[in-house]
């Protein structure tokens, strides 16, 4: 017998006189039927309210709208899968790095570059949440967390109300990223402190067409 195999069984044996738990009631919503403007009008009340930067704009705009973000960036790294397209307009001055299977950068390498373009998965107007869930456009985790600035590509035809509504959308059995505005606590002497578990700056191009 393994360990594995030994504590498992001590396990079953603990719980095999455990009583029948009671079962949970399940009576909050789990749909929503608002249209289109106004969960681009919740999304963007919520996401402001978080300090993050947020901007409507059509498929066409993004290569445009991206550039104007990076501006004061020197260098800026993108998952393989995401539209190289998207940053074509940056400046010849901006290094641009891709992150890959088997060609991933090191910490180092994302601590010194300015600023991460993502795609997302699934967005949640009630709370404000982006969710990325590592598909070939949103990367591994370290990326979207290292780089100081995140520019998030969220298409509004992720976006949903309610947080029921949002899980039937994410593969579940990757890791996943929930962003509520640019990184920040209030922990130390009910200051806010921005920055201390990912990027200080977060925008936010919300696109129509994608």
């Amino acid at each position: 017998m393994s360990a594995k195999d030994e504590i498992l069984g001590r396990i079953r044996s603990a719980l095999a006189d455990a009583p029948v738990a009671d079962e949970i009631p399940r009576e909050y919503r789990k749909t929503s039927e608002m249209g289109e403007a106004e969960l681009i009008e919740l999304l963007v009340d919520r996401l402001v309210d978080y300090k993050a930067g947020v901007d409507v704009i059509d498929a066409a705009q993004i290569p445009e709208f991206v550039a104007a973000k990076l501006t004061d960036a020197n260098s800026v790294v993108y998952p393989h899968g995401l539209d190289a397209g998207w940053l074509s307009a940056l400046g010849a001055d901006i290094e641009q790095r891709v992150d890959a299977p088997g060609a991933r950068l090191s910490i180092a390498e994302l601590d010194g570059t300015s600023a991460v373009v993502t795609s997302s998965a699934v967005s949640v107007a009630e709370s404000g949440t982006i969710i990325l869930d590592g598909e070939p456009d949103q990367g591994r985790r370290a990326i979207s967390l290292v780089p100081d600035h995140h520019v998030c590509i969220v298409p509004i035809s992720s976006i949903v109300r309610l947080l029921p509504e949002a899980m039937p959308r994410l593969t579940i059995t990757r890791p996943q990223t929930w962003i509520s505005g640019p990184s920040a606590t209030s922990d130390i002497e009910l200051e806010r402190v921005e920055g201390v578990h990912g990027p200080r700056t977060l925008d936010v191009l919300m696109v129509r067409g994608l």
